[in-house]
Formats: C-alpha cells, structure tokens, sequence
C-alpha cells in the first residue's frame, strides 16, 4: 500500500489510544507530515531579540522550507522564502548576521529589499520585450503571509487558510506569558547559539517525551541517581546546594511526586506537565529577584508569577518550553528516523545573573550533546526506533489513565501519571493532517 496515493488510509494510523509504527518509520508518511502538518499549524519561527537591528536576520527551517527571520527598514519583522525568485538560489548560507537594506544572490546578482522586493537585476534590458514583466520572477522573494510575533516569539502559518493564531494556541499562550512576565521588565533575550544535536529517530517521539512523567525515575536512574548517590554521601556539607545538584537530582523523583504534578492540556495538542508544582520548584532564589519583581508588578502579581511553576509545555507540532529555567527546544523533523534538536536558553532582561547562569547551566547538563541526562533520552529513543521495525505487533500504545471521554472542553486537568496530553497530541496530529479551518476532511472523496 502506497500512502501517497491514498493519503486517505493516513488518518485510520491514529485510534483513541494508539498509533500504529509507519507514523515513525514510514517515509511517505512522514512526506505527508511535512505537507500537510507543517503547513496547517502554526510553527514558531524564532524570536524577536534575534533581529534587534534593522538588517538584522536569522534562517532556519519548517520542515523542509529555509526561511529568512529579518528586521525590515520600517523596523518590521519579515518573514521570506531563502529562495531567489530567478533561478531558486538559496539567498543567505549563514545562520545569522546582517545583510544591510538589501539581499543580493550570490549566482546572478538580483537584489532585492528586505521586504523581499526586487529591486536590481543587471543588464535587465535583455528582459525587454519578453514578456518578462507577467513573470512570476518579478514578485521578489515569497513572503510568509501569516505572521503573528507574540511577546516577541515569532509564529508563522505555511497554509493560506486555517485557524487563525488565536484560536490554534487560545489559553496555552499562558506558558509563554508566565515565562515573560518572569522578567522584571517583561522582556527575554535570546542568549548565543542553541546546542544542537542529532537524533536518529521520529521527531514524535521526543515531543511525548517531554509530558512522560513516568519515564525519569527509570531512564535518568543511571544518571541522576548518580549524581543523588554521590551527594548523599557528599553529607553533611557546608554552604549553599550546587547548581548541578539542583537541576539534576529532582530527575530522581518518585512516582507519586509525578502524578501528584498534575498535567493540563489544551485543544490543538498543546498541554504542560507541573500543573500544581514541578522539579523547578524548590530552586534556590536569586538575591534582590523578589524585590525587583514587586517593584515591577506588585508584591501579589509578583508571587503569582513565581509561585506557577509549569515543567515542560509542550507547543504542538514541535516546541517545549520551561518557563521557570527560561529555555525553549525545538525538534526538527530531517527524516522519518532524525530529527535534529535546538536547545535555545533566555535572558530575564532586569533580572539578576544568577538567574542566567542557572539557565545556562541547565541547559548544558540536561539537553547537551555530551549530556549525562540528555543521553539516557537518546538511547530510548533510538531503540525504540529500531524496535518498531518488528512485524508482530504494529502499535504504540497510549493508553494509561484513560478512563473518560477526552478532548470535549478547551483545558482538562489530570492526574500527572495520565498519558493524555500524547492523546491529545494525537489528535491533533489527524485533525491537521486532515482538516482546514472550514472543516472538511481533504481526504474524503465525498
């Protein structure tokens, strides 16, 4: 059977509890992802502090589209296709940098605005009289219609049509607003380069994981069981906790500390771990934080902000944030067994360094490529790509906790040992492989 010429057979992979392995294996499956599902929802592109100038850019990828993030002459932020409108030449190679009022192809010299409008073609009379001006070349670079910057989080819809910004995130926005307001004056920055990593496997699997609160105790064992060993016998011990036993021992949790979490979820596939506390709860506090935020916001708003202390959110297709340690990773699809792994850290702009550092230093303990936590991940993830090659059985199973109709209200709140949030992840994976914003299913005949 051929998925590409019967897209239809796709949607019937996902049941209320399971989904069948070719959604983690298969190409053509994964081709249609790219198509349909990338192009559906709304994807985050980057983020504002990334463009401060104007000039400024930054490229990167959704799914298999390059695209330009650039500060425009109107201090706009514009988002391009990395494509020269004349013979398809990738305009920019480097990651970041700045390109001045204009982007010039480095094949034939067409030049064009940072709003992606030509404006230079040299010898361009030998177009004259060819009818050259009803080309499609002459438009200038593609622009990506649908934009929407968030709290300087830069969002954008592949597809023409489909549900606007709004209603796809609704109350999930609530993660990055907490993550936002976190800073005493309401702003982030993004601090360097991500860390970056390959991983041989579907770039599904590692978005469940991050909502999996019953794997840490099992598969971090090795790990911060370690780290937990050697600091029990570290005891008694003078001075304040290290930050690599802060960030690394909670992995160590238990059970019922997981459930007692809580999970929320939200329509669309978004949902978050730490709905009553999280192993981010009892870091220690940074001197002078607290008053600057009450100066800021107010004693009550300031510790509502900091008392909500949300573990992973995940931003349905691809993103995860934390907004109690300010880092976002992005899990980029490559192939239907890679997906490559961003890992990006923030600054709390007025907010003491201490803060950064601890955010630096997470990021590089857990999500690193030389990680001792990160690594126990990779290893199960790529057997589990590896096992789903068997032919005996050809499902995963989602199915713990499920003891109620799902989906039906806009946030539903369970227990943390719930896998709900991978159901509703589900979903939304078929609602987006299959519908527009009209409703109709794009692979019904009828």
């Amino acid at each position: 059977m051929s998925y590409r010429t019967s897209p239809e057979t796709v949607l019937d992979l996902v049941t209320e509890n399971e989904a069948h392995k070719d959604l983690y294996i298969n190409d053509e499956v994964f081709d249609l992802e790219i198509q349909h599902l990338f192009r559906n929802t709304w994807v985050y592109v980057g983020h504002a502090s990334q463009v401060p100038n104007k000039g400024d850019y930054y490229t990167t990828t959704i799914a298999n589209q390059p695209l330009i993030m650039v500060r425009h002459s109107d201090d706009s932020i514009k988002i391009l296709e990395n494509r020269c409108a004349h013979r398809g030449v990738e305009l920019v190679a480097q990651t970041h940098g700045n390109t001045g009022r204009t982007f010039s192809c480095p094949y034939h010299a067409w030049t064009y605005k940072t709003d992606g409008s030509l404006i230079g073609i040299p010898v361009k009379e030998g177009y004259n009289n060819t009818g050259f001006e009803k080309s499609s070349a002459t438009k200038g670079l593609q622009t990506i219609k649908n934009v929407c910057i968030y709290r300087d989080f830069v969002f954008v819809r592949l597809a023409d049509e489909g549900l606007s910004f709004d209603e796809f995130f609704g109350e999930s926005l609530t993660s990055i607003d907490n993550m936002v307001d976190r800073s005493p004056e309401g702003r982030l920055e993004v601090v360097g380069n991500p860390l970056r990593y390959m991983n041989n496997c579907n770039w599904k699997m590692l978005v469940e994981n991050q909502t999996d609160s019953f794997h840490p105790m099992i598969v971090h064992y090795s790990s911060a069981g370690t780290v937990k060993k050697i600091w029990e016998e570290m005891q008694p011990y003078e001075g304040p906790k290290p930050m690599v036993v802060e960030c690394i021992v909670p992995f160590t949790m238990d059970y019922d500390f997981y459930k007692k979490m809580g999970i929320r979820v939200w329509q669309n596939g978004h949902g978050h771990t730490g709905v009553n506390f999280s192993i981010h709860s009892d870091y220690a506090d940074a001197s002078g934080y607290f008053e600057k935020m009450v100066k800021s916001y107010g004693k009550t708003r300031a510790k509502e902000i900091l008392d909500e202390n949300r573990h992973n959110t995940i931003y349905f297709p691809n993103i995860m944030v934390k907004g109690p340690i300010q880092t976002l990773r992005v899990f980029k699809p490559i192939a239907a067994n890679r997906t490559l792994v961003e890992s990006w850290i923030f600054r709390l702009v007025g907010a003491p360094d201490m803060l950064l550092e601890r955010t630096a230093m997470y990021n590089r303990l857990i999500n690193s490529p030389t990680s001792i936590v990160g690594h126990d991940d990779t290893e199960v993830y790529e057997r589990a790509q590896e096992g789903l090659e068997c032919n005996g059985n050809s499902w995963m199973n989602f199915q713990r906790d499920h003891f109620s109709p799902e989906g039906k209200s806009s946030e539903e709140i369970f227990d943390g040992s719930t896998e709900a949030q991978m159901r509703n992840q589900f979903r939304a994976w078929k609602k987006f492989m299959g519908t527009t914003k009209s409703g109709p299913n794009r692979y019904d005949a009828n």
